[in-house]
């Protein structure tokens, strides 16, 4: 199975306009477009039933002390976990095809709704659920796709890593709000191939620079 993405073509920086967050021009950042990406498969195996696609970030600080610090970088080697930024399940077999922009324009604050979405599929909640937790005007079950903003401090760039996983059933067995995390693990028993394809992203001045 084979999947690419048209949303970004010169090399593997996913663009500007794919991200939550960018450059605010002063060492810092704001919010960008947060448009979902261009994604395309094909060669899905026979049998498959319906498509499930995860997108993670597998450079995330595992502590946030120095993250968002004017006054330093987020060392590299601090330990990393997974943020889940998009997580998507019930995708129809006939689809080979998410146009960008289509599942998410502008970064929504509380998150989108879900988990209904178009062709009959479903989201999960992404990681920013967790981040804007504590956040009184920001918090709530943020649904769909949110793209990358990395601490602008960070020494590292960060990876995010789509994976397009074909299905052996009709429904993904997860029910109501359910996580990255959940989703994968749920789906594994199912999986007939899978197919990634990944980009990279960094608000940090001195690493654009």
């Amino acid at each position: 199975m084979r999947l690419w993405s048209e949303s970004w073509v010169n090399g593997d920086r996913i663009p500007v306009r794919c991200a939550a967050g960018k450059p605010d021009g002063a060492g810092g950042a704001t919010f960008s477009d947060n448009l979902n990406p261009h994604l395309a498969w094909s060669d899905a195996p026979p049998g498959t039933k319906s498509f499930a696609l995860i997108c993670h970030d597998f450079d995330v600080p595992s502590r946030g002390d120095d993250v968002n610090r004017s006054d330093r970088e987020v060392p590299q080697d601090l330990p990393r976990v997974d943020f889940f930024h998009w997580v998507l399940v019930d995708l129809p077999p006939g689809l080979h095809l998410i146009r960008e922009g289509e599942f998410s324009r502008g970064f929504t604050a509380r998150g989108k709704s879900g988990p209904a979405t178009l062709h009959g599929a479903r989201h999960g909640i992404n990681d920013y659920t967790g981040w804007f937790a504590g956040d009184a005007q920001m918090a709530g079950d943020y649904f769909g796709y949110d793209g990358p903003f990395p601490p602008f401090n960070d020494s590292l760039v960060h990876h995010y890593v789509f994976t397009l996983y074909a299905l052996a059933c009709e429904r993904a067995p997860v029910e109501g709000r359910f996580t990255g995390a959940q989703a994968r693990a749920a789906i594994y028993p199912h999986v007939l191939a899978e197919a990634t394809y990944s980009g990279t992203y960094t608000l940090n001045k001195r690493l654009l620079g």
